[in-house]
C-alpha cells in the first residue's frame, strides 16, 4: 500500500490562496470613492447585462471582481439576505454592517472547506450614511476576512497599483465629476506605468447618492449623463438630470 501524500495544513491554505489571487488577478480591476454627496463605484465592464455592481437595499450597494457565477449567487444570497431582515425587523436594521458579516461567513466557510474550491471574488459592500463621517465600505477578501475602508478602495487584477495611485490622489468633499475622473485614470494606468484611454461606453458607474429624496439611493449612471460627467466638472448637474428608469429592487433581480 502506498503512503497518501501529505501536505501541511499551512500549504494547503496557501495554495488555496494564491488559486483564488490568481482567479481574481484575471478580473478587471474597479474601485469605490467616497465623495461629497455620497459613494461612487466605477469599473471597466463592455458588457450591458453582466452587472459588476448593484443594488442590495435602500442604502446598500455591491462591487465584485472575480468570477461572475460565483459573486452572483453571493449578491442574489445578500438581496434576500436584506429582503428578510427587513420584513421581519425593520428597513434600518439592514445595514452593510451585517451584510457584510454574511459573506464574510460565506467566503470562509468555503475557503477552509477541503470538499471545494475556494471563491475567485472579491466584493465591496458600501452603505451611504446621512453625511460623509457615517458612510461604510467593507472589503471582503477571498478569504472572508473583512476590511473597514475609507476614502478608496480597489479590487481585481491591479488592485494594489490603483489603490497606491487613489491613496496619494484621493481627498475628501470631492465632486462626483472629480472623483469619477479620478477613478477613470486610476484605472487606465497599465501594471508598467504607462495610461490608456478607456471610452465611456466601457465603463460601468454606479452610485449611492445621499441627496436623493428616494429611499432607495442606487443609482446608475449611463449614457449621455456619463458623458457630460467624464467631460465637464459639473458634478452638480447629476441632480438636474433627468433619470433613466430603474430595475435594480432586490426582490426583482432574484
Amino acid at each position: 500500500m502506498s503512503t497518501p501524500f501529505y501536505v501541511s495544513p499551512q500549504q494547503a491554505m496557501a495554495d488555496r490562496a494564491e488559486y483564488a489571487r490568481k482567479g481574481i488577478a484575471r478580473g478587471r480591476s474597479l474601485v469605490v470613492l467616497q465623495y461629497a454627496d455620497g459613494i461612487v463605484f466605477v469599473g471597466e465592464n463592455p458588457s450591458r447585462a453582466l452587472h459588476k455592481f448593484s443594488e442590495i437595499y435602500d442604502r446598500i450597494g455591491f462591487a465584485a471582481a472575480g468570477k461572475y457565477n460565483e459573486y452572483e449567487n453571493l449578491r442574489i444570497g445578500g438581496v434576500r439576505y436584506a429582503d428578510l431582515r427587513g420584513y421581519t425587523y425593520d428597513r434600518d436594521d439592514v445595514t452593510a454592517r451585517g451584510l457584510a458579516n454574511v459573506y464574510a461567513q460565506t467566503l470562509g466557510t468555503i475557503f477552509s472547506s477541503q470538499a471545494e474550491k475556494p471563491y475567485e471574488v472579491e466584493l465591496v459592500v458600501a452603505e451611504v450614511g446621512e453625511g460623509p463621517d457615517s458612510d461604510q465600505i467593507y472589503r471582503l477578501p477571498h478569504d472572508g476576512s473583512i476590511v473597514d475602508e475609507h476614502g478608496s478602495v480597489a479590487v481585481g487584477g491591479n488592485a494594489e497599483q490603483i489603490s497606491g495611485y487613489l491613496d496619494q490622489r484621493h481627498r475628501d468633499g470631492m465632486t462626483l465629476a472629480e472623483a469619477l475622473k479620478l477613478a477613470v485614470q486610476a484605472l487606465s494606468r497599465d501594471t508598467n506605468g504607462s495610461e490608456r484611454e478607456i471610452p465611456a461606453e466601457r465603463l460601468e458607474v454606479a452610485v449611492l447618492d445621499r441627496t436623493r429624496p428616494q429611499q432607495r439611493k442606487f443609482k446608475r449612471i449611463v449614457g449621455g449623463q456619463l458623458s457630460r460627467l467624464l467631460e465637464s466638472g459639473a458634478g452638480a448637474d447629476i441632480a438636474k438630470t433627468p433619470e433613466p428608469e430603474e430595475s435594480d429592487s432586490g426582490a426583482d433581480e432574484e
